[in-house]
């Protein structure tokens, strides 16, 4: 399919910007036509001819197992989130003590992927809601965070996903998630700046009140370094 040349800068300028058309993952509606398998050997193949076109000797011990270990590491690991069966299943509990304020899980490991680049995104993120009547395992919020993290991404839409999910988990609209990431497509490539990082929030509900904010933000700076 030939793409309008005005269309395809366009695309070029948002992977530039960093800007995502949709809080939704682009996927086409054959996503899942292919299994597990089928696609890494597709990916394998793939993978193979990019390190061949780049002069590299895949006859060489340390080189010739690349190519599985790449396609199975994108298929399983990194992109392993991109398919709706590896949703973790977030039971739910009535909340009998009555605990009335919010719940704070911060410091969540974050590893990603760019979506521009194919590049690392590395941080941490903080996940809170307000019950209301309803609680979830804590473990789950790592899980959900780490589901929707492993796929192709931008940090904007990440957090949407996040708060999203546990929304509909929750049945509450009163969730936040703040994310602070490294992104090596800045940190290790163009400008190269290695100090940087990208702070992204998400409010809804109660959060949007700018002293329940503050509450949420002044319980992530608290040094809880044990």
């Amino acid at each position: 399919m030939k793409i309008d040349r005005s269309l395809e800068e366009h695309f070029e300028e948002m992977g530039k910007e960093h800007i995502s058309s949709s809080e939704d993952t682009p996927l086409r509606e054959d996503a899942f036509v292919l299994n597990d398998d089928e696609k890494i050997e597709r990916i394998r193949e793939n993978i193979r001819e990019v390190m061949l076109t780049l002069g590299l000797d895949l006859d060489d011990d340390s080189l010739k197992g690349t190519p599985d270990r790449v396609a199975k590491m994108f298929v399983k690991e990194l992109f392993g989130g991109l398919h709706p069966e590896r949703k973790p299943k977030s039971s739910t509990f009535e909340n009998k003590y009555k605990y009335g304020e919010m719940l704070v899980e911060k410091n969540i490991t974050l590893y990603s992927t760019c979506e521009h680049h194919l590049l690392p995104i590395v941080g941490k993120a903080h996940v809170a809601y307000i019950s209301n009547g309803t609680v979830v395992g804590l473990s789950k919020m790592n899980r959900i965070v780490d589901y929707y993290a492993k796929r192709p991404q931008v940090q904007e839409r990440l957090n949407i996903q996040i708060v999203r999910e546990l929304q509909r988990v929750l049945g509450t609209d009163d969730v936040a998630c703040v994310i602070d990431a490294k992104h090596l497509c800045v940190n290790s490539r163009g400008i190269r700046d290695i100090e940087s990082s990208t702070v992204t929030a998400e409010y809804g509900g109660k959060f949007k009140d700018e002293a329940v904010r503050r509450e949420f933000l002044d319980y992530i700076n608290l040094d809880t370094n044990f």
